[in-house]
């Protein structure tokens, strides 16, 4: 199983250490796009600066990223498990886990990443900041510029069934294809309530971000390992969770599932 994840706009704080090796990286195909894209941040940060966190997408209260960015050839790296944060990445807990749970983590989940086009949470990366909706000079927008490089990589590792947790903004750097997209899932987070006496749905957003991190959680720790879409129905609903299958996947249509909750928090 290979999970899909977007990452946090909210990184761990810097630290001394060994600098960002970027051939060393996973998907080691993406090495090439990752130092024009890392040269082209750098040297957009080093020049203007109110030029630089307008092209970021940054308010003033965030302008110290743009000289954080300046300084990522020498910055510090982290394993990207570490270094991203928010709320989906606490609710999956990866310092929590244990050595088998995390050994799983290391191996299935992937993380999608404006700057970097995808890690491993073992790949030692620097905090950053770089969304993939920047339009980054002289590179472009991200997403297609990321796209067209993962065309020739993700395949060759996502041969089992792929979950995508992705928002829409990161789903834009890799769409799975063919074959591939019919074992392919996504999943919806909705809230059931009462209005007035009426059973109504609607779709969360800060909660979902929490329920697919405790989804994945639990599918590490209970050592779950759905080989497809139906499989993976099965394991959530072992888990507890209320799954529906809200439309099935074909040859190249991924499945969509789901998970409707009660409470939120």
């Amino acid at each position: 199983m290979l999970v899909l994840l977007p990452p946090s706009e909210g990184k761990a704080a810097p630290e001394a250490g060994v600098p960002v090796e970027v051939a060393g990286l996973s998907l080691a195909g993406l090495t090439g796009a990752r130092e024009k894209a890392l040269r082209a941040l750098v040297e957009l940060c080093s020049g203007d600066e109110e030029r630089a966190a307008e092209v970021l997408g940054l308010s003033k209260g965030l302008r110290g990223e743009v000289a954080k960015n300046a300084g990522l050839l020498t910055a510090g790296a982290r394993p990207a498990g570490e270094v991203y944060t928010g709320v989906l990445f606490d609710s999956l807990g990866l310092a929590k886990l244990d050595a088998a749970a995390y050994a799983r983590a290391e191996r299935s989940l992937l993380v999608f990443s404006g700057l970097w086009g995808a890690v491993r949470i073992g790949d030692r990366i620097p905090p950053y900041r770089c969304a993939m909706g920047v339009k980054l000079p002289p590179l472009g927008a991200l997403g297609p510029y990321w796209r067209a490089e993962m065309d020739g990589v993700l395949p060759e590792v996502a041969d089992s069934l792929v979950l995508d947790l992705r928002s829409s903004a990161y789903a834009a750097a890799w769409k799975p294809a063919g074959e591939l997209a019919g074992r392919t899932v996504t999943v919806r987070v909705l809230q059931e309530r009462e209005v007035d006496g009426v059973l109504k749905r609607s779709v969360v957003s800060h909660f979902n971000k929490a329920t697919k991190g405790r989804l994945v959680r639990d599918l590490l720790v209970g050592g779950l390992e759905p080989a497809g879409p139906g499989e993976l129905v099965d394991a959530l609903r072992q888990l507890g969770y209320r799954v529906e299958v809200s439309a099935r996947g074909a040859a190249r249509k991924p499945w969509q599932l789901d998970v409707v909750v009660t409470d939120v928090h």
